[in-house]
């Protein structure tokens, strides 16, 4: 009988630890996307790319109306003007169009590397908030929210990562 209550004393101790190590397995989520557009830095980094994006359109919406305008009247000059001068003038317009064309791709591109820029910092930071909260809260594993179908909302770490980073990072700077 002895032997017996050893057995059932040691099988009940396995079965909790082996309880306890499944509950520490349970994986928390966080959403990312989130983290980044609500998060102080990330607020900020993004009305300031959105800021330069209206300034960068409305100066090349300026002057396209200049080189529209600059069309209609080289135009209505075709008649006034010898054919040769007329084609000088076309072409001087067509490369003035390229130039735009050119100067606007590049301005879209430096605005892309500066979101590029901003994420990468915003994500930089994040991953030591991120480990030392797993640490301190014993968690193993925190998945992205985009990947999980259904969650419990108690195992979503979203707004406490906001809160944390928000302490952490007070800005990043884009220039």
């Amino acid at each position: 009988m002895k032997g017996f209550f050893k057995i059932f004393f040691v099988l009940v101790i396995l079965s909790f630890s082996w309880i306890n190590s499944l509950s520490a397995e349970v994986p928390y989520f966080i959403d990312f996307s989130k983290v980044l557009n609500q998060s102080n830095a990330g607020k900020e980094a993004q009305d300031f790319l959105k800021k330069r994006f209206e300034s960068e359109s409305k100066k090349f919406s300026e002057q396209e109306k200049k080189l529209r305008k600059e069309e209609s009247d080289l135009i209505a000059k075709k008649k006034l003007i010898t054919n040769e001068e007329y084609q000088k003038k076309v072409e001087t317009l067509r490369k003035k169009v390229s130039d735009l064309q050119k100067n606007k791709q590049n301005s879209l591109k430096n605005i892309g590397k500066m979101r590029a820029k901003a994420r990468t910092e915003l994500l930089k930071n994040l991953n030591p908030i991120m480990k030392k909260y797993m640490e301190d809260n014993k968690i193993r594993m925190v998945l992205d929210k985009k990947s999980i179908l259904l969650g419990d909302k108690n195992l979503d770490l979203t707004e406490k990562i906001i809160k944390l980073l928000n302490k952490e990072l007070k800005s990043i700077k884009l220039n």
